[in-house]
């Protein structure tokens, strides 16, 4: 196979050295990585330079070899890589299933099986085996998910992200490996962006003319023109206030979101007043019973004869995996003044009910990565008014207790120090 390109992408030449230098000495890695990571500016041809490599693997490498690609949801192929892949197949002259079927799930290169997964079936990655795997736009994909493929993968994956935000599982647990590669690109390493493209992303840039233009944006510029990380745009709360610790003389009440399995249960220590929302985070990890649950409580002391004002929503329906019979059962466990919380307006009425006062959050890894993620949905690049469905376990329990405290009055709330 030829790509027919006189220059080769940064991010190509990054992959397939990494590829071609790995080797193991029985199950130790001792050179290459084990996989890669592409962090980068819009159009630096970190999508481009993984079909590419895949056309490598196929042509030159493999001949019945499996390679997953996933991305956030199946129809995500469907406005992105599946254009790139009928150019790109017409290039290498080859059969071209994209050319004339508007579902294309699976398909063979030169003997070999590529697989396209959507991220919200989880269900599919367990068992789903492959040789190569790669993340495309990975951000929006859950750690379970990527922990499930990576098991499954037997030679080599990489991932590719715009850097949207400044914190997130891949930062933290994945490019810190010793077995995984890591490079950052910015349009301007990409030999082939057309001049239309380079002048949009140059317009980001905060000069006085684009200033003076109206085209001057400073996220986009630092995310899209730069490769850096930085907060999303569309964020629910976007002036949030980083406090070192739950002050001392305010009295206080829980809020609380069920996880069961891979979800986290989110426990929050919340207080209220005219001006200001106070919370902080004491768990976050799944906890599918009210034994353990209670075990939980005990162990980070908290007060459970206080109001705890938890999720109403059954989605479960297993004995003991519903949010009402642990509420249930909570009670029978001594939580005298848990109750579920009485949904009577929309969650984006609420969320704007929160956001008329100041929000003073205690420092917490999982809470920042909440509120650097929890956004308003956005379809065809317009901002929506109904919020994403994912990074809000934290914002939910704060809530539930924010929605409670504005429908009832003359709470019982201790003081900290009485916990």
């Amino acid at each position: 196979m030829s790509l027919n390109r006189r220059k080769i992408n940064p991010n190509l030449r990054f992959l397939q050295q990494a590829l071609r230098k790995q080797r193991y000495e029985g199950d130790k890695l001792v050179s290459g990585y084990r996989g890669c990571v592409l962090e980068g500016a819009s159009r630096s041809g970190k999508t481009w330079s993984g079909i590419d490599l895949i056309g490598l693997i196929c042509s030159r490498y493999e001949t019945n070899a499996i390679i997953n690609i996933v991305k956030e949801t199946y129809n995500e192929f469907k406005t992105t890589l599946y254009n790139d892949f009928r150019k790109r197949l017409n290039d290498w002259s080859v059969p071209n299933p994209f050319e004339d079927k508007q579902e294309v799930q699976s398909f063979k290169l030169w003997g070999n099986q590529i697989n396209l997964l959507g991220a919200d079936r989880p269900s599919k990655f367990h068992g789903a085996q492959c040789d190569y795997l790669w993340l495309n736009e990975a951000l929006p994909i859950d750690k379970s998910i990527f922990d499930q493929a990576e098991m499954r993968c037997s030679k080599f994956w990489w991932m590719d992200y715009n850097p949207s935000v400044t914190e997130h599982w891949i930062f933290n647990s994945v490019i810190t490996r010793p077995d995984v590669g890591f490079l950052r690109t910015t349009f301007s390493d990409n030999p082939y962006i057309s001049t239309q493209e380079k002048n949009k992303i140059l317009s980001y840039e905060p000069t006085p003319e684009n200033i003076k233009n109206g085209t001057a944006d400073d996220f986009m510029w630092k995310v899209y023109g730069l490769g850096l990380r930085g907060s999303p745009q569309g964020l629910i709360f976007n002036n949030v206030r980083w406090i070192d610790e739950f002050p001392k003389e305010l009295g206080y009440i829980y809020g609380m979101d069920f996880g069961f399995v891979s979800d986290p249960t989110a426990i929050v220590k919340y207080h209220e007043n005219e001006t200001d929302i106070y919370a902080e985070l004491l768990c976050y990890e799944p906890i599918d019973n009210a034994h353990a649950l209670n075990d939980y409580a005990r162990k980070i002391g908290m007060n459970t004869a206080l109001p705890v004002i938890a999720d109403s929503a059954d989605k479960y329906t297993a004995e003991n995996k519903g949010t009402v019979q642990m509420v249930r059962d909570l009670k029978t466990l001594g939580w005298i003044n848990i109750e579920k919380v009485k949904k009577n307006k929309s969650v984006i009425y609420w969320l704007g009910s929160m956001k008329r006062k100041r929000i003073n959050i205690v420092r917490n890894v999982n809470a920042k990565r909440e509120a650097e993620n929890y956004k308003y949905r956005e379809i065809h690049g317009i901002i929506v008014n109904e919020p994403v469905d994912n990074h809000n376990h934290f914002w939910d329990a704060t809530r539930y207790a924010h929605m409670h405290m504005n429908q009832l009055t003359g709470l019982p709330m201790l003081p900290n120090n009485q916990n």
